[in-house]
């Protein structure tokens, strides 16, 4: 039996100092390289805080800028809201007072009417007290008579039909004659008056 030798010759000995440098230089490679890549990554990812702190405080300004605009259109809208019912509210019952207002000048024609036996009358004085009924009601919900004879002639509540000429009695666009009376409702024109105007 052969005993194997344990002893190591210069060459081995040489060979394995060779492959530990090599080792040791790779390893020192590959950590050089990886502090590298470290570095690198810090520097990509690493913000600048004052950079940061700059865009957040923009974005919260936007944010801001966007909420003040939504606020101010809710107010906007409210108020809108509001105006329109209180305008609904003021003017209720204008197409109920615009339909009525024919009843009214027929029952004025039928009073203009003479009556010449007691039947008659009778007759009228019924109708003199439908019609002061109906104008109370008118002016309990606000509808008022347009002031017109020997006025000025305003455009917004007067409507010229006729125009005559001007004389002593009657001054250059005043009203002569109401040929249909107007009505007011409130503050808003139901129906101007047909008038006659001096020119």
């Amino acid at each position: 039996m052969v005993k194997k030798s344990t002893r190591t010759t210069p060459e081995d000995s040489q060979a394995s100092t060779t492959d530990s440098a090599a080792m040791s230089t790779a390893s020192e490679a590959t950590q050089a390289a990886t502090s590298a890549t470290d570095d690198q990554a810090e520097q990509t990812t690493a913000v600048d805080p004052t950079q940061q702190i700059t865009d957040l405080k923009a974005q919260l300004d936007a944010k801001d800028d966007q909420l003040l605009r939504a606020q101010a259109e809710i107010v906007n809208m409210q108020n809108r809201n509001k105006k329109e019912q209180a305008a609904l509210l003021k003017y209720d019952g204008q197409a109920l007072a615009k339909d009525v207002l024919p009843v009214l000048d027929n029952l004025e024609r039928a009073l203009a009417t003479p009556a010449d036996d007691e039947a008659a009358q009778q007759l009228k004085k019924g109708v003199e007290m439908v019609y002061g009924h109906l104008q109370d009601a008118l002016k309990k919900h606000g509808v008022t008579e347009i002031a017109a004879a020997g006025e000025k002639f305003d455009p917004n509540i007067h409507q010229a039909v006729q125009t005559v000429p001007v004389d002593d009695d009657h001054p250059a666009d005043t009203v002569v004659q109401v040929l249909q009376r107007g009505y007011l409702l409130k503050d808003r024109t139901l129906r101007p008056a047909m008038v006659v105007v001096a020119q």
